[in-house]
């Protein structure tokens, strides 16, 4: 058997500890294991290599990805399709193991259900947002690096009596927010899932500085939904080859931080935290994850069981439908916001 691993999307620490574990579990099955550089491109591209021991030797703990990353669609054109069909089967590859989120793992999909080529996939993004797992790698990370600039932050914020507005990524699911908010002690968090006021924010930070609180912290996802606060797609923007426009042109933070000011005379920043949360070594829990979901990729293609992917569900990885996984996003339930709620 000859296997090809990719890594595509936005890269998260955890990337390195996944690849490490498919590439050994791989060895440990006498199977010739191949690099796909930098996403789907690399299947495009014909830019495939051998992917060695002495390539995933010390790479556990280190961030980004060692394969390259893209957001590549193949799928944007039909020749380009042909052309990665021919190279899959030029460079002799036997099954892919994809490791990304909804888009990589959307043309997973598409290539096994419409083409029959055996691919496996990883559930990879900081957004959490895969349906079917409960946990994606490199969320932990990314949630621990919000949680820890919020911990900072309140220092700051309460030395010069401000609202700082932290903006945090995610798209369209707003798990990093809340999950980074609970954690980090926010005193108002803004998602996706649930359209949020200027006008509530603002009379519950009024409210907070009658009590004696003379700062607070506020978390707004970057796609988060506000009542007074409007967008075109268009004014964003380009859009990837996978139809998303790069929310972070919303300047959402700078916008409520400023509002903010102007509605209620306290002095406000903003803080963007942006591709902070992507970067550095991947917490203890991405890395079991990622070695765990990682060696199960590998299992299911032993077992011939392709059109799938490694999920966590509770505390057993199993096998979930990839064509189920990339139906749609998973957000938020209501009541984890509402728990949230309680603390501001």
């Amino acid at each position: 058997m000859r296997i090809g691993v990719l890594t595509g999307g936005g890269d998260v620490p955890g990337l390195n500890a996944a690849i490490r574990a498919v590439a050994r579990r791989g060895f440990v099955y006498g199977y010739e294991m191949r690099a796909v550089k930098n996403g789907w491109g690399g299947l495009v591209e014909g830019n495939i290599v051998p992917l060695t021991r002495s390539m995933v030797s010390g790479i556990l703990h280190v961030g980004g990805t060692i394969l390259g990353a893209s957001r590549v669609n193949p799928f944007r054109d039909k020749a380009v399709v042909r052309v990665c069909l021919e190279n899959f089967h030029e460079f002799g590859l036997d099954a892919i193991v994809a490791i990304g989120g909804e888009d990589t793992l959307g043309v997973a999909t598409r290539f096994y259900e419409e083409h029959q080529m055996p691919v496996v996939g990883v559930p990879k993004t900081m957004d959490n947002d895969v349906i079917g797992t409960d946990y994606c790698i490199g969320f932990d990370t990314a949630v621990t690096t919000v949680t820890d600039a919020l911990d900072k932050l309140h220092t700051t914020a309460s030395a010069h009596h401000r609202a700082i507005v932290v903006e945090v990524m995610g798209r369209h699911a707003g798990w990093v927010a809340i999950i980074g908010g609970l954690a980090g002690g926010a005193d108002y968090i803004f998602t996706p899932e649930v359209e949020g006021s200027l006008k509530d924010v603002c009379e519950h930070l009024k409210s907070r500085w009658r009590q004696g609180s003379t700062f607070s912290i506020i978390v707004v996802s970057e796609g988060a939904k506000i009542r007074e606060i409007e967008y075109s797609e268009e004014e964003l923007g380009d859009k990837d080859e996978f139809g998303h426009v790069r929310l972070d042109r919303r300047g959402l933070g700078e916008t409520v931080a400023r509002e903010i000011e102007r509605r209620t005379g306290f002095e406000s920043r903003c803080v963007v935290l942006g591709h902070l949360q992507r970067g550095g070594s991947p917490t203890v829990f991405d890395r079991v994850l990622a070695t765990r979901l990682g060696v199960y990729a590998i299992e299911l293609v032993k077992e011939g069981k392709f059109g799938y992917m490694a999920a966590l569900q509770g505390n057993k990885v199993v096998p979930f439908p990839l064509k189920e996984a990339t139906s749609g996003i998973k957000t938020v339930d209501v009541e984890l916001y509402e728990l949230a709620q309680t603390f501001f």
